[in-house]
C-alpha cells in the first residue's frame, strides 16, 4: 500500500458526495446551488493533492508499469472538474448540477484508475 491510497480514496469518497449532491439537485431539477460549485472546487483541490502525490512519487523514483498512461490520470484528474464548470459556467439551471455530477464521477473514476496503474 502505498501513501497516495488513502488520498485517492479521500478523492473518490468526496467525489460520491459531490456526484450525489449534484444527481439530487438534477433530480429535484432546483437551480444549481452556489455551495456546489464550491464543493466541485474542494474536489478541485483534493484531486491537485493527489496528483501532486502521484508526480513526487514518480519523482521519487516510483515508476509505474506505464508512465504515458499515469500522466494521463494525473492531467485528466486536474483538469475534469474545471472543464465541467466551465461548461456551465453561465447556466444556474437544474441540468447543470448533472454536469457537476458527471464531472464528479469521472474524477473518482480517475483516482482509481490512477491507483491502479501502480
Amino acid at each position: 500500500m502505498s501513501a497516495l491510497t488513502p488520498i485517492a480514496w479521500i478523492v473518490v469518497g468526496y467525489a460520491a458526495l459531490v456526484a450525489a449532491a449534484g444527481a439530487i439537485g438534477a433530480a429535484l431539477r432546483a437551480p444549481r446551488p452556489r455551495w456546489l460549485d464550491q464543493m466541485a472546487w474542494m474536489l478541485e483541490l483534493l484531486a491537485g493533492v493527489l496528483a501532486l502525490g502521484a508526480l513526487g512519487a514518480v519523482a521519487a523514483g516510483d515508476r509505474p508499469d506505464s508512465m504515458a498512461t499515469h500522466l494521463g490520470y494525473v492531467a485528466a484528474l486536474v483538469c475534469l472538474v474545471p472543464i465541467g464548470l466551465q461548461a456551465v459556467r453561465g447556466d444556474r439551471g437544474p441540468w447543470s448540477s448533472g454536469v457537476v455530477a458527471v464531472a464528479a464521477v469521472a474524477v473518482g473514476v480517475v483516482a482509481v484508475r490512477l491507483l491502479m496503474t501502480r
